[in-house]
């Protein structure tokens, strides 16, 4: 039908009644409120228009410096399509170049006397999806702003500023706005008095409920940055004022145009009777044909079940009464002239089979009739004189893995079908000077569910936004919708939101967050983020659409993602989350925390992004779960873990640090270190009436936190384990095997009252480290026998690591434990067990034979007096094994023990042998050092120090 021609006219499609005294009116209260004089940054503006055609003027002149254009992450895209999207200094689609202004403005100096002290958010955290406000626009995957509200309340006072380096759909700033709305806070569980103190539920020693003041009412100010445009397009739109009355009116009329336009389109007659009912959707199947007779096959007509509506694995064919399933069958392909490629194209054929409409306030289902087809054929030479993107599809890992090329899908225009592109092109078009920026963003979230990836399931009530999140799957059946009926209900939904965005609170960049240099030093608060998960989600790909439709892409050499579809590797990962994390630790202030929220089911990125804090110089103080409640998809069907990991990291004290180096390499460097680590760790965990144990409070993690502390700053460690175990005995209290500092021990000891019992860590058996852990466990419960202990100890390998070399149980007890031969009196470890368990043993002296008898041939834990004799025994049995990986002619060594290569690093390191640390490196499996954070950690700094690429 040619566009002058008048469409058949539809009651009620994208309509809305509306009276023009309502449209003058809402006219006239546009124009008073663009008369308000605002500020920003400190300057006076007369109204907003002026203040952004000032900003804009200059961001004009910014983009035309070729230097600024070489920042890190700087976005594919011209200048004007960044102009047009952008909203500065509160946003620009591009490094903001206002956030230094921005942090003068609103931040605070950081000071040397600063008495700011906070113990990690130690608790675990569950908060659901549901949120109207969280879902006002699908995202591959993002934090509840409930939940980061807990962090940022627990962190930072009213005013501080908040950073997020990856901010996704800007949750982080929502957060931070919201700690100001009274009523969320007191959602989440807590008390707000009328002051605006916020209280947090306790239980005191006699097991009384009592409300303690934690923090304070108030919004947070929040810097946010993305390297992906699309992302930072929807942050600004999540946290930037938004007049909800304005934004309806603006987009009922987008849809009203679209209707009297293309309404054509969307009509089907009813039935019964001679009348015309709007089309909801319409489903779209993939047509083959038979291997065995080459007959054509429509895949809805013989896969899905007439009755329950699922989809057969297997079915007959219609014409030879085969068996058949899918992978069986032959696509068939369609010709046809691609005028924006100006080119002929193939794609697989795909036949309307199912039209769901309305009619007098009703819905009907229908097969397509002879006026559908008409229709459908006007489409096809329908002239689409609006802008659409058609981009090539990026190279990536999702191309591989969900096979859309296999279809024919070569360029972002194929993924829609005609009528579809044309409807949607026709509302991008229309957002054209629009003044309300929420309108693009509501258009733009529907988006995707015009594309071939909306999924049909006759089981689903709606059919709207069926795609498989975190992927570009094209499947058999396609549901395409119509924009009223994909649109209207969730316009419904946001008209009816309070956002809480307000001016001068945000400020959004969209760079690569290896290198803020407008970011002051020492200028943040508090840091949350949710960093990309390795290879779990590819970024680029998945916003190509609406980056596309922006037309302003990711730059994606900074993608920290791994991408086989690309040759990016977990290297290339570690490396880029490295350097972002070296730049947030310059810019966080002395003292101050880092949150980061986490999901990945592979050790090797787990440990890349604990290496990578722990390189740029944070001390990890707790870690702890974030349940999100829902599963994605890929969490589905990849089995992955249902539970997010928060890690908790500091930046050392300033006073620490200049400590430090004027004591480091010595013992009381190494006190001071941990004394300053046990005031940042939780003092008292508890759940569900049981002591959790605060697993950074065990010696042998405070070792690894005092070792790395050390290494990481290239200073040689002056003692060692069980030196420090014993120095740990001497000048700290031990309470259920954590240590505290004296005043943190007074402090436990009267909350442990509150609790029935301490809950006990699970011990897994993979590799000599553990066993030895597991062993020291049992025999300080229990000294007994290696005949006791050895049936305990078979139950424990399943797990053990493919490439450990096993030893045998009497090497790991000769090596680091003791056994009493009935020489001599009782050692007290035994004597202690003994003379509590049994009656007839207790109050005789320890050379009494009745007890030597029973304490004969038990092995126990030594002190650490006796213990550092052991070692110094073990340590040279690790490094002759060690020479012998060294002086090994295999290139890939296959069998090893990985606490042999632990003391091989360390003493290497020690004699700054860096290259033997390389060299041993490069002859044991990658995967092995990757999901080591010891090995790692050695690793990584000799190639530092030796300027070698990993």
């Amino acid at each position: 039908m040619p566009r002058n021609s008048k469409p058949t006219s539809v009651p009620g499609l994208f309509q809305e009644e509306q009276t023009d005294m309502l449209e003058k009116s809402f006219q006239e209260a546009q124009k008073e409120r663009a008369k308000l004089p605002v500020e920003c940054l400190g300057i006076a503006f007369p109204n907003d228009s002026a203040r952004r055609e000032h900003f804009l003027g200059l961001l004009a002149e910014k983009l035309k410096d070729p230097e600024f254009r070489k920042t890190e992450g700087f976005p594919v895209g011209k200048d004007e399509d960044i102009l047009a999207i952008s909203d500065p200094p509160y946003y620009t689609a591009c490094p903001n170049p206002w956030i230094g202004d921005f942090v003068k403005c609103y931040g605070t100096p950081d000071t040397a006397d600063s008495t700011y002290q906070c113990e990690p958010f130690a608790a675990d955290v569950s908060e659901g999806k549901t949120d109207a406000i969280y879902n006002a626009h699908s995202y591959h995957t993002k934090v509840p702003h409930r939940a980061i509200m807990r962090y940022i309340l627990h962190y930072t006072k009213p005013g501080d500023l908040v950073f997020d380096g990856f901010c996704g759909t800007g949750m982080t700033g929502v957060a931070a706005q919201f700690c100001a709305n009274a009523a969320i806070v007191t959602s989440l569980g807590y008390k707000v008095t009328a002051d605006g103190t916020i209280l947090s539920e306790e239980t005191d020693k006699d097991g009384k409920k009592s409300w303690v003041p934690f923090s304070t009412l108030g919004s947070r100010r929040v810097i946010l940055n993305d390297l992906s445009t699309a992302a930072t397009f929807i942050s600004y739109n999540y946290n930037a004022p938004v007049e909800t009355k304005d934004f309806e009116r603006e987009a009922k009329k987008i849809l009203k145009e679209v209707g009297s336009e293309l309404g054509w389109m969307y009509q089907t007659r009813h039935t019964t009777e001679d009348g015309m009912g709007e089309i909801n959707f319409t489903v779209w199947s993939e047509v083959f044909s038979c291997p065995h007779c080459a007959a054509e096959i429509v895949y809805y007509d013989e896969a899905v079940n007439s009755v329950t509506n699922g989809v057969q694995d297997q079915f007959p064919c219609p014409h030879c009464s085969a068996t058949l399933n899918k992978k069986g069958l032959t696509r068939l392909w369609d010709s046809y002239f691609d005028k924006p490629r100006n080119t002929t194209h193939k794609l697989v054929r795909y036949k309307p089979v199912l039209i769901s409409y309305e009619y007098a306030g009703k819905r009907f289902e229908k097969k397509p009739d002879a006026y559908d087809l008409e229709v459908f054929n006007r489409i096809e030479g329908f002239e689409i004189k609006e802008w659409f993107p058609t981009f090539e599809m990026l190279e990536g890992e999702r191309k591989g893995k969900d096979g859309y090329h296999l279809k024919g899908i070569t360029h972002l225009h194929h993924f829609y079908f005609r009528r579809s592109l044309a409807a949607f092109a026709f509302l991008w078009e229309k957002l054209k000077g629009k003044p309300i920026p929420f309108v693009r963003f509501f258009m733009q979230g529907s988006n995707l569910g015009f594309t071939k990836m909306n999924r049909y399931s006759a089981n689903h009530f709606s059919q709207v936004n069926r795609y498989f999140s975190g992927t570009l799957f094209v499947g058999s059946l396609i549901s395409e919708v119509s924009p009223r009926y994909s649109m209207t209900n969730k316009l419904k939904r946001l008209a009816k939101l309070s956002m809480p965005g307000v001016r001068g609170q945000s400020l959004v960049t969209c760079q690569s967050t290896t290198n803020i240099q407008a970011l002051p030093n020492d200028s943040l608060d508090y840091i949350f983020i949710d960093p990309p998960f390795g290879n779990n989600l590819h970024y680029s790909e998945l916003n190509f659409f609406w980056e596309s439709w922006l037309k302003v892409l990711s730059h994606r050499e900074e993608e920290a993602v791994m991408d086989k579809g690309r040759q990016r590797s977990l290297h290339d990962y570690q490396s880029l989350m490295a350097s972002a994390f070296r730049e947030l630790y310059r810019a966080l202030k002395a003292g101050r925390w880092i949150t980061i929220e986490f999901h990945n089911s592979s050790n090797n990125v787990w440990m890349a992004i604990q290496d990578g804090l722990e390189q740029a110089g944070f001390v990890v103080a707790d870690v702890r779960t974030l349940d999100k409640q829902q599963e994605t998809y890929k969490q589905a069907i990849q089995k992955l873990v249902k539970q997010d990991l928060v890690i908790s990291a500091y930046k050392p004290a300033t006073a620490l640090v200049e400590r430090f180096k004027l004591e480091s390499g010595t013992t009381e460097g190494v006190w001071d270190f941990v004394r300053n680590h046990l005031r940042q760790l939780p003092i008292f965990v508890a759940k569900d009436g049981e002591v959790e144990v605060v697993v950074e409070r065990l010696n042998y993690l405070l070792f690894d936190r005092m070792v790395a502390f050390h290494i990481r700053r290239g200073v040689m460690v002056p003692m060692s384990a069980n030196e420090f175990f014993a120095g740990m005995d001497q000048k700290f209290s031990c309470r259920d095997e954590m240590y505290f500092l004296s005043e943190q021990a007074l402090e436990y000891d009267r909350k442990r009252l509150t609790a029935s019992k301490l809950r006990q860590i699970d011990l897994f058996v993979s590799d000599e480290a553990t066993a030895i852990q597991w062993l020291r466990h049992l025999l300080k419960e229990k000294p007994q026998s290696a005949a006791e202990i050895n049936p305990q100890f078979m139950q424990q390998l399943g797990g053990y690591s493919k490439n450990e070399q096993m030893l045998e149980l009497t090497t790991l007890l000769e090596q680091n434990f003791l056994r009493y031969n009935g020489n001599g009196p009782v050692p007290e470890q035994i004597h202690a067990y003994l003379s509590t368990n049994w009656k007839e043993l207790r109050n005789l002296e320890k050379e009494s034979a009745a007890l030597i008898s029973k304490a004969n041939d038990r092995w126990y834990v030594p002190d650490p007096n006796k213990a550092a004799d052991l070692e110094k025994v073990r340590e040279r049995d690790l490094l002759r094994d060690f020479d012998n990986y060294r002086n090994s002619k295999e290139r890939k060594i296959k069998k090893f023990r990985i606490e042999a290569l632990r003391a091989g690093f360390k003493k290497s390191w020690q004699e700054k042998d860096y290259q033997t640390i390389i060299a041993v490196a490069a002859k044991i499996p990658e995967i092995v050092i990757q999901e080591d954070p010891k090995l790692l950690m050695w690793h990584s700094n000799a190639c530092t120090r030796a300027g070698v690429d990993q």
